[in-house]
């Protein structure tokens, strides 16, 4: 009789004849990111001690809300815990140093790993790109499938491959549907343009769900993993983005709500802290205690105001590891951004631009980072240089990167920062950079960008033109035959919301390769 329990946000427990496993397991008191980000609902309620008693733990990409140390840090000396083998070496690292000697083992891509001697096994399935480091995890338990995807955005053709790996049949199937990101809510939009990015940016998700689950039709099929909430007084005015009908963010509750009109055929569900699924009759047990938990608007003030005098304490402690800054906070600074670089030229030719930081608090400034082709520098801001990218924060939170206790996205996904750019296009490459920060890492996606073969074709209609385009998104490597919406002269690929106009192929909102699209008749 396996089970599989909801633990919040994209935590699971699988309980099997011959093992117990978790995956991503997100309990830690002081939440994620800097103390930001803090489970919704909250699942301080569930039995830790009994979870943490662990034959297995699954962890899927270095982001805090999935990779907890708290949690590492708390399992039996006996626990072995299971990785997405990348191509760099920061999440191994990081998951080495927080295991304490507890046996850490890589899972390389698609190659079946045995949980016990009775057929379970666990596989890893890493998005194409190695510019994203996310990867879902496919098990079989006792004979059941369980596609659990994480934040990773699979290709149609992946989840396809996964249905088919696990036996054909997918009893269980649960997808992010959050689309929890520092774009659009750090950013400095008007008011209307916010909304209206937001508003694009949960419908896209939505509909990139609507089609990986189309391609796989599993059993049922579950959004979880997120959204957040925020209870530090520095972050709290972004539970804006919780509010069902304007927010950014999708809840579990309204994503079910949505799938469920969009795709009828479909069986939708979703799960709060402690809830239940038996994967042999499909049995749903609901916590009596998240039972009591409600997704709505109505009530949301006061239930995050009581979390929050909760979690008060456990935030002041996070906040207290990350001092003012001291003197030559710009030199630390300036040799930080010296060494990324001289990590890749290719990324310098990709990102070039000025990226302007704007550090408040003591011993701050406004400072200039040039990633030339012709080389990095960096400077004290000019009257007479114009930035593309302008991002403020406070020297505590970048002291926390200078000095290696964070990752520059561990600080993005925090929020604890704001971003303004001009023009309105993202650059892939500069946040590749500075997430991975190391050779190994930028060199695969060097190797992926250049050696893409766009041999194979397809033909898109708009208004009375056909265009001949790649099939495989040039970004991340998206089917695009059945990954992407045509509107308004633009190929809009489902999975990173990439936008080509067509009649150029040049990239609308975001750096990134040309489409080489052609109008055929």
């Amino acid at each position: 009789m396996p089970t599989v329990t909801f633990l919040g946000h994209a935590g699971v427990a699988v309980e099997a004849a011959a093992f117990h496993l978790l995956a991503d397991p997100w309990l830690a008191p002081t939440g994620a990111f800097l103390g930001a980000w803090h489970q919704y609902p909250r699942n301080d309620h569930l039995d830790t001690a009994g979870l943490l008693e662990a034959d297995w733990v699954a962890v899927s990409h270095e982001h805090l809300d999935h990779f907890d140390p708290w949690v590492i840090e708390r399992l039996p000396a006996r626990t072995r815990i299971l990785i997405p083998r990348y191509p760099g070496p920061a999440f191994r690292e990081r998951m080495v140093a927080a295991a304490g000697g507890r046996q850490v083992i890589e899972l390389p891509a698609w190659e079946k790993f045995s949980l016990d001697n009775r057929g379970s096994w666990i596989t890893a399935i890493p998005e194409l790109s190695p510019m994203c480091h996310d990867a879902a995890f496919l098990m079989v338990v006792d004979g059941h499938g369980f596609l659990h995807c994480n934040d990773a955005r699979l290709t149609a053709a992946q989840a396809r491959r996964a249905k088919h790996l696990a036996g054909g049949r997918l009893e269980l199937m649960a997808l992010q549907t959050a689309g929890a990101s520092w774009h659009p809510i750090c950013y400095e939009y008007p008011a209307e343009e916010m909304a209206a990015v937001s508003r694009d940016k949960r419908v896209s998700k939505l509909r990139a769900v609507q089609r990986l689950v189309r391609q796989t039709a599993p059993e049922l099929a579950v959004p979880f993993a997120g959204p957040p909430c925020f209870l530090d007084e520095e972050v709290a005015h972004l539970n804006w983005v919780l509010d069902q009908e304007d927010g950014a963010f999708c809840d579990p509750e309204m994503a079910t709500a949505w799938l469920r009109e969009h795709l009828p055929a479909q069986r939708w569900d979703h799960f709060k802290p402690g809830d239940s699924i038996d994967l042999d009759t499909g049995e749903i047990v609901r916590d009596p205690v998240s039972a009591g938990f409600s997704f709505a608007d109505a009530g949301r003030a006061e239930y995050l105001r009581q979390y929050a005098a909760e979690r008060a304490p456990f935030i002041a402690a996070v906040i207290a590891e990350n001092p003012e800054p001291g003197p030559g906070l710009f030199d630390r600074f300036a040799a930080h951004f010296e060494h990324l670089g001289g990590l890749s030229d290719y990324f310098l030719r990709q990102i070039a631009m000025v990226v302007q930081f704007e550090i408040t608090g003591p011993h701050g400034g406004l400072w200039d980072v040039d990633f030339s082709p012709d080389g990095l520098t960096v400077s004290q801001a000019t009257a007479g240089t114009r930035p593309h990218y302008r991002i403020t924060t406070a020297g505590r939170w970048l002291e926390g990167v200078l000095s290696g206790r964070l990752a520059w996205e561990d600080l993005l996904i925090s929020f604890r920062l704001s971003l303004y750019r001009d023009p309105d296009v993202y650059n892939d490459h500069l946040v590749g950079l500075l997430k991975h920060a190391n050779a190994p890492a930028l060199l695969a996606v060097e190797a992926y960008e250049t050696g893409r073969d766009e041999t194979e074709r397809i033909i898109v209609d708009w208004r009375g033109g056909r265009y001949d385009i790649p099939r495989y998104c040039p970004h991340a490597g998206e089917d695009l035959s059945i990954g992407a919406v045509v509107r308004d002269g633009r190929v809009h690929c489902l999975a990173h919301n990439f936008a080509f106009d067509l009649a150029t192929g040049a990239c609308v909102n975001a750096r990134a390769a040309n489409l080489t699209s052609r109008r055929v008749s």
